[in-house]
């Protein structure tokens, strides 16, 4: 497009909005005088600060619009503004491409669009009369649809897919659409080439064998790598929510691989992607037929009187309910202490997911659950919300738009390999937990038929937070300090909810942040704390370690099959494969 016609439409576009900006504030100045006959002088009196916000929103445009029209004789903070915005673009990874700088048309389309994003997620924060959780959920929502509405999500506001359509003469947009029908036709978004992996071949390797199948989960058993052995073992419970092979992804990024190497005997819980058979499968079921199950299986195969655990995420809740079952029976020291990777206990400040659970969105669940369970896409669809920017428009532009092919990446392929939920269980924990937060609340939930009580838990705890987790927040995490009588280590890891807990020491990335002595609150644990680069993992063995370093010899119980329990088939099990 010449110049002359670029500077002719944002010329059109200056004036409209000059004409929008001359009539707010008209109608701000009879709101401002009270006149009764001013239809906006009852809303002026409840929304000053929208309006001022709605002001400001049109001064800046102006000062952009002026900026791309009169580039020369623009006034200093009209360039100033349209500068900033300018270097903001050119790190949101969405404008990065110089094609949308080299042209004046596009370069105005972005710093427009983000101009109008910040405005009107200022106007949510400038709305009077609302509540902090009405006010979260209008903010999400804008967010979401700002996100939407970003100019590259679209094949003619975005240079870089028109280049590429002239490049391919139109071949990108048809492969686009076949991996959009593909999307459809399995109603999933594809992350990555699911074709280059496959479980039990190049993810979740680990030597092992399944020891035990129950209706509820797999009890994998980990080949020892070492002569030596710490003599209490240590079993992990993953969400039920994803597969247990998160923490299996390679051998380079497998913590299960690296817990072995460290002379740990190694168990996991797979638990079963549920089906209609599981309708009736609760809480309960959860605390005493899985984990207090697998518990007693592995102190009764080894002969100990403890085991080590591990609690991933809401597996980390449920852990802390069984704490508490276990310390009301009197039966505490069968975990000798207990691991939880970005898990909550406190819902009071769950984050956006909260946002999730009202009755509207338990009417949905319903639903869709009626079959006895929560297809696992729900959840996945639920989680690519809260990161939409990342997880669903970044696709829509590289691999609808711009037709390219998926890149393998095991983690995203772990992400998209969805399990099923039991729907009964699934809204109790989403209306007794996160929406009425009843877990901290002592007798407010029972087991079996015995309430529970956190503050009776006093096994040594090692609680580890994610400094950027969008699923468990850091300020909800640290809640579980605030609830055990035990003694703890908080431990405050770079990233978030996966790549802060799979950082193996070899890949030398991010660092975590930890304090010795005691902290009573966050504010003072972050004063405090000192941090170390790199992977928090050797941290967290020294503590284990310390607890009890007893060695026995790698052999038979400890060897998988070998004990009471013969092998039923070689890790990963048949659970995992389930769909």
């Amino acid at each position: 497009m010449p110049l002359e016609e670029i500077q002719h439409w944002t010329w059109v576009f200056g004036r409209a909005q000059q004409m929008m900006l001359d009539y707010s504030l008209r109608e701000i100045e009879k709101a401002r005088t009270n006149d009764p006959e001013t239809p906006m002088s009852g809303f002026a009196a409840a929304g000053g600060a929208m309006l001022k916000a709605q002001t400001d929103f049109w001064s800046d445009s102006l000062k952009l619009w002026q900026r791309f029209l009169m580039p020369e004789e623009a006034p200093s903070e009209a360039r100033a503004l349209s500068e900033e915005i300018g270097r903001r673009a050119d790190r949101d990874k969405r404008f990065s491409a110089p094609a949308w700088r080299d042209s004046p048309l596009f370069d105005l389309v972005r710093q427009s669009y983000l101009l109008v994003s910040d405005h009107l997620l200022k106007g949510v924060d400038a709305i009077d009369g609302l509540d902090a959780r009405q006010k979260e959920r209008i903010r999400f929502a804008t967010r979401g649809f700002v996100d939407a509405m970003s100019p590259s999500n679209f094949p003619l506001s975005n240079p870089v897919v028109i280049e590429k359509t002239l490049e391919t003469r139109g071949e990108n947009l048809l492969k686009g659409l076949d991996h959009l029908l593909s999307d459809l036709g399995r109603g999933q978004l594809t992350h990555t080439d699911s074709g280059a992996f496959e479980v039990g071949r190049n993810v979740a390797v680990t030597p092992g064998k399944v020891i035990k199948r129950t209706p509820l989960y797999e009890l994998i058993h980990y080949q020892p790598t070492t002569p030596q052995l710490m003599r209490t073992p240590l079993v992990i419970f993953p969400p039920w929510i994803n597969r247990y092979y998160i923490l299996d992804l390679n051998p380079e990024k497998s913590f299960i691989r690296w817990a072995v190497s460290q002379g740990l005997s190694v168990f996991i819980v797979s638990w079963k992607s549920a089906d209609a058979g599981m309708k009736d499968v609760t809480w309960d079921d959860y605390i005493l037929r899985g984990q207090i199950d697998a518990i007693d299986t592995v102190r009764d195969l080894l002969g100990v009187d403890a085991v080590h655990a591990i609690g991933y995420c809401v597996a980390g809740t449920t852990l802390a309910a069984t704490l508490a079952l276990l310390a009301a029976r009197g039966e505490a020291d069968k975990v000798r202490s207990a691991t939880f990777f970005t898990a909550q206990v406190d819902f009071a400040d769950a984050g956006e997911l909260t946002l999730f659970v009202d009755d509207d969105q338990l009417s949905v669940i319903d639903a869709l659950a009626n079959d006895g369970f929560l297809d696992g896409r729900y959840m996945a669809a639920t989680f690519n919300l809260l990161r939409s920017r990342d997880l669903i428009w970044n696709y829509v532009q590289n691999n609808y738009l711009l037709g390219q092919d998926y890149a393998p990446f095991d983690l995203l392929y772990w992400n998209g390999d969805t399990t099923n939920l039991p729907a009964l269980w699934h809204r109790s924990y989403l209306t007794d937990l996160y929406r009425d937060n009843k877990l901290v609340q002592p007798g407010a939930l029972s087991v079996d038929g015995t309430p529970i009580d956190l503050s009776l838990v006093k096994t040594p705890a090692y609680i580890q937070a994610g400094r950027e987790d969008h699923i468990a927040p850091l300020q909800s995490v640290w809640k579980l300090t605030e609830h055990f009588a035990g003694p703890m280590r908080f431990l405050l890891a770079g990233s978030g909810h996966i790549a802060g807990v799979v950082n193996p020491p070899t890949s030398g990335k991010y660092q975590y942040w930890s304090h010795e002595g005691t902290a009573a609150t966050l504010s003072e644990f972050l004063e405090k704390a000192v941090e170390t680069k790199g992977s928090w993992w050797p941290d967290w063995i020294r503590w284990i370690e310390a607890l009890d370093d007893t060695r026995v010899a790698a052999r038979a119980a400890r060897m998988p099959g070998k004990g009471r329990l013969k092998a039923l088939e070689d890790a990963p099990g048949s659970y995992v494969r389930a769909r």
